[in-house]
């Protein structure tokens, strides 16, 4: 594929994304439809866990559910690919992916990259500490590039003292655990590994959240991302945990981040109430006193949105991530080509004015992610079918894309684990 069908097949995914959209939806940072088209996931390629979190969107029958074939997983990927278009994200996930053959997981990896999308593997990391090496394999022969590790308190699995860890903090070494294997990872390999972590919010951890924030910063050369998900009552879930609201969990954000106002920074990726998130640069200085993260956008600047919905007007969509360097060289060129004028007079005063915002030249993007999912009872009502509508983050159930928020709490999860001939096995 040419570098141009692939910007006419990316306008076509978008203009759909976009079409899904309310007009209260469609805010000057609203990246559905204008950057991305949304994000996939997998199901069936391994719903086995060995893990037993008090926080497990999971159904009771998933340790007993058999594998979907290859065959099977690479019908999803291509259905993901014909919704998202080229460069789209796509998790391969379900119960813990890694405790399935490592051959095919790397025959996945690689065929969805191979269709055009970027696969992020998403796992609880202890099948890599385990089994050293594993990590680098999927890297080399799969072309693996991205990852997500979920650690948090919520973990009832690992099997040495971590697993009696009651706060986040107990957790940092872990975390620093991981920090250093994908550095290492990289180092290896010479591949590159964008990371990220997932973490699960209760009530019981929410006073951890800022540490954490800290935490990932102080580390944003390894992890680029850290998601934040409050907690659903869906799946096998402890039902005597409760999960936060979104203003109570971003008020323990911007504590982490140092900037109090941190959500004038907030972009949006579907509707409001399901994912935000602020992407930034994370900035270690001694007098600063902590990390900090620096908005690279901010909502309460006019010139700052007219910067950003023109470049997504002209460049939305625009990915080198599966690019080679030659690809990605040509990419640039047929950009400054066609919009170099906007480049020089718009983009760079305001990378310039960043920087200086920052105060430094060194800093690391990151990206902070708040993604609430849904319980049944939300989902029933006007604002949780709205949400539904607008839903970025779609699963193939039986040749149709399903929202995540109804394959966790409306049994399509289940349904799908029993639909196979036999579809279950002895525990």
């Amino acid at each position: 594929m040419t570098l141009a069908q692939q910007a006419a097949e990316t306008r076509v995914a978008l203009a759909t994304a976009s079409a899904r959209l309310g007009a209260s939806m469609r805010g000057p940072t609203q990246f559905m439809g204008r950057q991305i088209a949304g994000c996939g996931a997998v199901i069936g390629a391994m719903p086995k866990c060995d893990f037993s979190c008090t926080g497990c969107y999971l159904g009771e029958d998933a340790n007993r559910a058999r594998p979907r074939s290859t065959e099977e997983i690479r019908q999803q990927l291509r259905e993901i690919r014909a919704w998202l278009g080229p460069v789209g994200n796509v998790q391969i996930t379900d119960g813990e992916v890694s405790l399935r053959d490592e051959g095919e997981v790397i025959a996945l990896i690689r065929y969805a990259r191979e269709i055009g999308l970027v696969p992020m593997l998403m796992t609880h990391g202890e099948t890599f500490r385990r089994k050293p090496g594993l990590l680098e394999r999927l890297m080399v022969e799969g072309g693996l590039s991205e990852i997500s590790v979920h650690i948090d308190t919520t973990q009832r699995g690992r099997r040495d003292h971590f697993a009696a860890a009651r706060t986040e903090a107990e957790l940092d070494p872990l975390r620093a655990e991981f920090a250093g294997m994908i550095r290492a990872a990289r180092r290896k390999t010479a591949r590159p590994l964008t990371a990220a972590s997932t973490v699960t919010v209760t009530r019981e951890n929410l006073a951890g959240v800022a540490d954490i924030v800290r935490f990932f910063l102080t580390h944003a050369d390894a992890f680029k991302m850290v998601s934040f998900q409050p907690l659903a009552e869906v799946g096998r879930t402890d039902p005597g945990l409760r999960g936060v609201t979104p203003d109570e969990l971003w008020a323990r954000i911007a504590e982490g981040t140092g900037d109090p106002d941190i959500r004038r920074g907030e972009g949006w990726l579907g509707h409001p109430a399901c994912t935000r998130f602020v992407q930034g640069v994370a900035v270690n200085r001694a007098k600063d006193r902590g990390p900090r993260l620096v908005p690279i956008f901010r909502r309460d600047r006019p010139d700052e949105m007219r910067v950003l919905n023109e470049y997504f007007d002209r460049a939305g969509g625009l990915s080198f991530r599966l690019d080679s360097a030659a690809q990605a060289l040509r990419r640039i060129a047929g950009f400054a080509l066609r919009h170099g004028m906007f480049a020089l007079t718009r983009l760079l005063p305001h990378l310039v004015k960043l920087c200086w915002r920052a105060g430094t030249l060194r800093g690391n993007y990151f990206s902070v992610v708040s993604h609430h999912f849904m319980s049944a009872a939300e989902i029933a009502t006007p604002l949780g079918q709205e949400r539904l509508g607008a839903c970025a983050f779609q699963v193939p159930i039986n040749g149709e894309l399903k929202s995540m928020c109804a394959v966790n709490a409306l049994g399509l999860r289940e349904e799908f684990y029993r639909a196979g001939k036999p579809a279950l096995v002895e525990a």
